[in-house]
């Protein structure tokens, strides 16, 4: 057996991971994004500068950064790959909380190793130790138990041959995926143990697919066969389990129109005959009218979030029934619907054939078209709005959607673009599409981006972030440069957040706290109308700081231009558009819950507060029977 480091046998056993589905085996992890400090460097950091052949790594430049740009790799690889991430202890690790959350919402393989205190607490306090008065075994990674799936401390060298075991069984596990964190108290990275060599050698971790329990799928079939107004609601989990060929081959074959969630955008092309587009309170008139219609909604991997039931109020139909398709049994309850606990693909598959020469009311399926094409008109008059003299935030994603190709994808998180995307793109194939949404973390764009890019660098990523997001986490542009990984970044700057000065305006409270200006009101920038103009922040020469090749436009045919040659560039491009603030995309027959002061001495916000008892009224507790018919 070979003496190694604590660091060194977790980094040789990292490196030899593998995974294999339908066949398909590749490696698991392709390399290490992390930033050293006095607590990994002389542990993980010698080891990986050992290993560098076999587990590349890649110098990020902030901590929350690289844990994004880890979530992004994992989703371009359909959870088959996955990035580790190491920081040092202290302020690195909090850092990455963030990060970890977003990897465990949206149920993505990231693996963090964070350095820690000494185990042996000899030269306590250390530097950047958090002393608790109450423990002498918590340390700041502590605060990375709630946003992990599993979480490990390793006290002693011989512990991580059944740690990283573990971390690998929920990392390549489809139900249970999401951060996993193996702290390392910094002298335990460094000290010794002889390794097996079993421990050492190739592993490779089968991702089955789960069949459905055949009387589960006759269940499920029977209740459908009943229906008169079906929908599939597709959700991540289509695009994890490369379910959009059966669940396209379903559709057609029984005639059910098909509504996409944010993590399922994109799970079918956009002008499949029955494709109605975005489903909830982002969603499509189309979309939103059927689901309001249907009596049995049948959810293929999703985690029915509010966005997408609307709240509670999407579904009208007062005898609505719910089949629900997922690998996760938490999610497969939901809603009280039938539960079909399987691999999506399989379940799909499995459901076309028990349903073999089933076909939705003929009624149904001319109502899917009329709406579909009704919308796709509106949506054509809504892509190509400049706006009132400035370019249109919308018009601005309808250039981006031109000139994707159908191997490209479009990247964004927060902000009012998610739900603008969510209505207006046009996915070519399956794949095009990521919008960080389970968590719409702001600053995620840029580092999600990146992570894409790495995962698949033959194919052009847009990231499309707006100036608030932007400023929260501008770092990875310079990783993105160093590293050769070529981003169009699309900056759509609107002086401050759009979204939420949105949302306040609708609550009565007039965009307090949301617009970017002087807060002296001694010197006031103030332009012909008479209103306050934005900062004078210039953050296309901030992009340019940072290594990006910078395009400013102000008209709309600037901006396809600039797209045009963005292509054509081989480095990092920021395009940057002002828009206009108060230019948006309309809510369509759909409502999201944000609750109003109930006392206020405001006319605007007694309003809002009326016109919010009002929306609720139309919210459900769909409690219908979750037996089988």
């Amino acid at each position: 057996m070979p003496t190694m480091t604590t660091a060194q046998a977790l980094v040789a056993f990292l490196a030899a991971q593998n995974v294999e589905r339908d066949g398909q085996s590749s490696r698991f992890f392709a390399g290490c994004l992390g930033i050293f400090g006095h607590g990994n460097l002389g542990g993980i950091g010698q080891a990986l500068q050992a290993d560098a052949a076999r587990m590349p790594f890649i110098l990020a430049r902030n901590e929350q950064g690289m844990v994004n740009a880890a979530a992004g790799f994992a989703r371009e690889r359909r959870r088959m790959g996955a990035l580790v991430c190491t920081s040092s202890i202290g302020p690195g690790a909090t850092n990455m909380v963030t990060g970890a959350a977003l990897a465990t919402v949206n149920r993505l393989p990231v693996l963090l190793l964070p350095g820690d205190v000494f185990a042996s607490r000899r030269p306590d306090p250390v530097l950047q130790q958090l002393e608790r008065f109450d423990s002498g075994e918590m340390s700041v990674n502590d605060s990375l138990r709630a946003v992990s799936r599993y979480w490990d401390r390793i006290e002693r060298p011989e512990q991580i041959i059944p740690a990283a075991l573990a971390a690998m069984r929920v990392l390549t596990d489809p139900a249970e995926t999401g951060a996993v964190t193996l702290s390392l108290p910094q002298d335990v990275q460094t000290e010794s143990l002889e390794v097996p060599e079993a421990f050492l050698a190739e592993r490779t971790w089968r991702i089955a697919r789960r069949p459905p329990e055949p009387r589960a799928v006759a269940d499920a079939a029977k209740l459908i066969a009943s229906a008169k107004r079906p929908l599939l609601v597709a959700g991540g989990g289509v695009i994890y389990s490369d379910a959009s060929q059966a669940l396209k081959a379903f559709s057609e074959s029984a005639g059910i129109p098909v509504v996409e969630t944010q993590a399922g955008r994109g799970s079918v092309e956009w002008d499949y005959a029955l494709a109605a587009g975005a489903v909830g309170a982002t969603g499509t008139r189309a979309a939103n009218r059927l689901a309001a219609e249907a009596d049995l909604v049948i959810g293929v991997g999703t985690r029915w979030g509010d966005f997408t039931t609307a709240s509670h109020s999407a579904f009208q139909c007062p005898d609505v029934r719910f089949v629900n398709i997922n690998v996760c049994r938490p999610d497969a309850v939901k809603l009280s619907g039938l539960e079909l606990l399987a691999d999506a693909r399989t379940a799909l598959e499995s459901l076309t054939q028990e349903l073999k020469g089933y076909r939705a009311a003929g009624s149904w399926q001319e109502f899917a078209a009329a709406e579909i094409a009704s919308w796709n008109l509106e949506a054509d008059a809504i892509r190509s709005d400049l706006g009132s003299g400035l370019v249109s935030q919308a018009a601005v994603i309808g250039a981006v959607n031109d000139e994707a190709r159908p191997e490209d994808v479009v990247v964004c998180a927060a902000g009012s673009m998610p739900g603008d995307l969510h209505k207006l793109w046009r996915s070519k194939r399956p794949g095009d599409y990521h919008v960080e949404y389970g968590f719409s973390c702001m600053g995620y764009e840029i580092a999600g981006g990146m992570g894409m890019k790495l995962a698949s660098p033959e194919r052009e990523i847009f990231v499309m972030v707006g100036d608030g997001s932007y400023l929260m986490l501008s770092s990875e542009i310079v990783t993105s440069v160093a590293e050769g990984l070529k981003l169009t970044i699309v900056l759509v700057d609107n002086g401050g957040f759009a979204s939420i000065g949105a949302l306040s305006r609708s609550l009565g409270s007039d965009g307090f706290g949301t617009r970017y200006e002087p807060k002296s009101s001694d010197a006031p920038r103030v332009d012909s109308d008479g209103a306050i103009s934005p900062l004078p922040v210039d953050l296309a020469a901030n992009a340019a700081s940072l290594g990006a090749t910078v395009i400013a436009v102000t008209t709309l045919d600037e901006f396809r231009a600039a797209l045009a040659e963005a292509r054509e560039l081989d480095t990092t491009v920021v395009v940057h558009v002002v828009t206009d603030r108060f230019e948006g995309v309309p809510n369509f027959e759909s409502w999201w819950e944000v609750p109003v002061a109930e006392v206020s001495d405001d006319p605007a916000v007694i309003r809002a507060r009326e016109s919010y008892e009002d929306d609720r009224a139309s919210q459900r507790r769909y409690l219908g029977p979750p037996e089988a018919p």
